[in-house]
């Protein structure tokens, strides 16, 4: 995530120092613990978090847990990861719904920290889990923000209770009361009530929360607060804590460039867990928080477990396993690939996905550079393509290439490096399907392979391992006898290298004499 991409930087340095070292010295870990206090403080967190965190970490990075570890760097890695987790909250917490519906969910927060927007990515969250929300509009103080909910339950498909125009006009009070009876007789299962956006000094929009929470009695409060918010987080936070109160936190505008201390505050200052956040400005680009891999992403360990939700949501298992078999059965086609970019697309950001995975923040200059509208340009060429075109690329001679860039508003390279990239892949995929190593391009045949569909020639691996010895009748005749898949007069038993030894007694190999096959076999190779 951007918003704590300096972080990470900075920590990510600071463990690559520790790799060299076999044992830690307090010098060294006093050394380590200040540069993490630094990363901390730069990336805005709290400075009272920071002095428990970095305590914390000193005091078990000086302890045996550490002093007895085969990798002291590593450990120190596990220690700041488990402290991390701590301070972002510990564990998952979910939503509590109500026993009997409707489940009341009331947000509050700063005017501008997303809460709008923010009631449509929740609504439509809950929707894919089988709920039935109901938005209500109960910010009446904003311009226009009644139409912008309106238009945002509407992309997330969800009902919208807005009885006041807003604007200043209507008792926000009155629309969350009956909105929550209009929910109860429609029988909508959850409702959400977006409130205004309020300052915490403004103790006038202070009370106005805290009565519609009366009126409403939600069984959930959400503080809205903006991921880049900075040291300021903290006040308002406890704030809205001694004012309104609230039950979980959302973080929103995780995808911006500040620094992020704010996520690394509020749940350790609060004692609030944080439940959701908010990664872009889609109505999907909203997920579950969870700690432990938060704290993963920050450290540059990955966040495999979401990217595998992710494409289990985007992907249809069915849809997966014919496509396999399209590839085995080299009948995978243009369309099949269209289909197959469509459903990454629905994943979400293709760099952020990438940003999950271990070590990405090496990546990092490559994934700024990405652009992903190349999924876009691409779907456009293979769009310009006639159904038959699809299927069997070999068709598309020059004029049928330069019909395509034109209608696509691309160039014929472009074309024809799609078609290029196409049959490469294909190749690449059908070989993985039948069990091959597949041979990728520009580097040769992979490493303990043969290059795809060839079997490795057991007589050229013989002469890489041939003898060296210098006498060419000895020389021949080890040759032979490993040509034989027989064991070398000179070479020792099996097991010999490790202190076992041989088999006691007898002749043979065991003895370091060759035993009749051997003899055997050496006078058929020298043809006498």
């Amino acid at each position: 995530m951007a918003t704590f991409g300096t972080l990470s930087d900075r920590l990510t340095a600071t463990f690559r120092n520790l790799r060299t070292k076999g044992k830690l010295s307090p010098a060294d870990v006093d050394g380590t613990v200040r540069e993490i206090r630094r990363a901390l403080l730069d990336a805005d967190v709290a400075l009272e978090v920071v002095k428990d965190f970095t305590g914390k970490v000193r005091e078990r990075a000086l302890s045996d847990e550490v002093n007895q570890a085969l990798n002291p760097a590593q450990q120190v890695v596990q220690i700041v990861n488990e402290e991390l987790v701590a301070i972002l909250g510990g564990q998952q917490r979910r939503l509590e719904f109500a026993k009997t519906p409707p489940t009341v969910i009331m947000l509050a927060g700063l005017q501008g920290a997303g809460k709008t927007t923010l009631a449509g990515k929740l609504a439509k969250h809950l929707k894919k889990e089988g709920h039935t929300p109901l938005l209500v509009a109960a910010d009446l103080q904003r311009p226009n923000a009644v139409t912008q909910l309106q238009v945002v339950g509407e992309q997330a498909g969800v009902s919208v209770w807005a009885p006041e125009p807003g604007n200043g006009v209507g008792d926000p009070v009155k629309v969350a009361k009956n909105g929550l009876a209009e929910a109860k007789r429609k029988q909508f299962d959850t409702v959400i009530v977006d409130t205004a956006g309020r300052l915490g000094v403004d103790t006038e929009l202070m009370k106005q929360a805290a009565d519609i929470r009366t009126a409403v009695d939600p069984d959930e409060v959400l503080f809205v607060i903006d991921a880049m918010i900075g040291q300021d987080a903290v006040a308002t936070a406890r704030a809205f804590q001694e004012g309104v109160d609230f039950t979980g936190v959302v973080l929103s505008k995780l995808d911006g460039d500040a620094r992020g201390g704010a996520a690394l505050s509020v749940a350790s200052i609060t004692g609030r867990p944080i439940m959701f956040a908010s990664t872009g400005e889609g109505l999907d680009d909203f997920e579950a928080f969870h700690p432990d891999r938060m704290a993963s992403r920050i450290l540059d360990l990955g966040d495999i477990l979401t990217l595998i939700e992710q494409a289990q949501q985007a992907f249809d298992e069915e849809e997966a396993r014919k496509t396999a078999e399209k590839f085995a059965t080299d009948s995978f086609t243009l369309e099949d690939f269209l289909e197959q970019m469509q459903q990454i697309k629905k994943m979400g950001s293709l760099k952020g996905m990438l940003g999950m995975l271990p070590g990405a923040r090496g990546m990092r200059e490559q994934l700024d550079n990405f652009d992903e509208r190349e999924l876009t340009r691409t779907e456009a060429i293979i769009r310009s393509m006639t159904p038959q075109e699809r299927r069997t690329p070999k068709l598309l001679n020059g004029s049928r290439r330069l019909r395509i860039a034109k209608g696509s508003g691309m160039t014929v390279t472009d074309v024809n490096q799609l078609v290029q990239r196409f049959e490469q892949a294909s190749k690449m995929m059908k070989t993985v399907a039948k069990g091959g190593v597949p041979q990728i391009p520009g580097m040769g045949p992979m490493a303990g392979g043969a290059g795809p569909g060839k079997r490795a020639n057991p007589r050229k691996a013989t002469k890489k391992k041939g003898s060296r010895s210098g006498n060419p009748a000895k020389r021949r005749a080890e040759n032979a006898a490993r040509e034989q898949g027989l064991r070398s007069p000179a070479q020792p038993t099996a097991g010999s290298g490790f202190g076992l030894g041989g088999a006691a007694g007898g002749g043979g190999a065991a003895s370091g004499q060759p035993s009749p096959e051997e003899l055997d076999a050496l006078q058929k190779f020298l043809g006498r």
